[in-house]
């Protein structure tokens, strides 16, 4: 038993120092090129708007949660403003797609989110990703079990029109992100 209990212990300290090590892609690289389910079942792809658009990519860790939902519903209030400044907006989780669907069904929301259930989207960016895990929340009077392979870190990312990174937020404020990546954009515009 105690060696059991020893192994899980290494084995949990391992996996925490890699998540702390690692620092996924930096500002001025190559954005990774990458495809997944969408809130609506088709498949999003980043080539279709690389090189063309500003491209939001955020992750979050769970659809239908407090921060999550306060970052999600800023994106919803920005939309106009992103869209005129040239910026695509997605998010990222390991929510299910029908998940996806509830929480964009619940909040408004309208832009797509991606459903990245073996955390592979955010093993590509870099983004600490631990074990899912489950909520329930009621949608138009039905309780759901909503289930999510991975739990990712909360950052954000844009990428240019040049399909680099031109910015990287390891630290977001979930209720400020679509105000701090609009003005991120607009600087960059003026420039």
């Amino acid at each position: 038993m105690k060696k059991l209990l020893l192994s899980a212990l290494v084995l949990s300290l391992y996996v925490s120092f890699s998540a702390v090590g690692q620092q996924g892609v930096s500002v001025g690289e190559k954005a990774p090129d990458f495809k997944a389910t969408a809130d609506d079942g088709s498949t999003w792809k980043m080539s279709k708007y690389l090189g063309k658009d500003y491209i939001v990519v955020y992750f979050y860790p769970a659809a239908m949660t407090g921060g999550c939902t306060k970052q999600a519903c800023a994106y919803r209030d920005s939309r106009e403003t992103l869209q005129s400044a040239g910026v695509v907006v997605v998010g990222v989780s390991g929510d299910k797609v029908e998940n996806l669907k509830l929480f964009k069904q619940a909040e408004n929301l309208n832009f797509t989110l991606l459903s990245d259930e073996k955390g592979e989207i955010a093993k590509a960016f870099g983004v600490p990703a631990g074990a899912g895990g489950a909520i329930k929340r009621t949608v138009g009077g039905t309780e759901h079990e909503l289930v999510r392979g991975v739990s990712a870190k909360r950052w954000t990312f844009v990428v240019g029109k040049d399909k680099k990174i031109i910015y990287k937020n390891e630290s977001v404020n979930a209720e400020k992100d679509a105000e701090e990546v609009l003005n991120f954009i607009k600087m960059q515009a003026s420039k």
